[in-house]
């Protein structure tokens, strides 16, 4: 019996890991690690993306996000204009060749325009990430608490720190 209950144990951490692990992606070159979004209340008509891409071949640019929850979704920046952050749309996100670029909170990220409903805490959506390159890969965005991510680098309560 202590064999039996071993070896359920063993099974059930091994699938919890391979949970883990079935969260990143790779497209060509381009590894993504752990797409995320944060949770949004009834109305709030946008919602933000973040994820880690490492690029390990040539040089290649992230040019387009599409995704089913939202009218639309646009890679953005924001950046400091004097002591006001301001949110713009870019037409691309560069990835040079063997470096890691990082889509989060204040930086460089994903906004899905229009959200046709709340992002639930908790689920998860499918979004085609396009690269000019390295093409397009479906990958799967967790939702996180609403104040995931807020200045520490990381996102979230789960320890998912990058």
């Amino acid at each position: 019996m202590q064999i039996r209950t071993f070896t359920l144990s063993l099974l059930f951490s091994m699938l919890a890991a391979g949970q883990a692990v079935a969260h990143d992606y790779t497209a060509g070159a381009i590894q993504i690690n752990h797409p995320w979004s944060r949770a949004t209340v009834t109305g709030q008509p946008a919602g933000g993306g973040f994820l880690k891409l490492t690029n390990k071949g040539a040089d290649d640019k992230l040019i387009a996000v599409r995704a089913d929850i939202s009218a639309t979704a646009e890679l953005h920046t924001m950046q400091m204009d004097g002591d006001i952050m301001r949110m713009r749309q870019v037409d691309g996100i560069a990835l040079p060749a063997g470096q890691t670029v990082e889509l989060r909170p204040g930086g460089y990220h994903i906004m899905f325009m229009r959200l046709k409903a709340p992002l639930k805490e908790g689920t998860s959506f499918p979004a085609t990430l396009v690269f000019e390159k390295a093409g397009e890969v479906k990958v799967d965005f967790k939702v996180e608490p609403a104040g995931a991510g807020a200045g520490s680098g990381g996102h979230g309560a789960g320890g998912h720190r990058h």
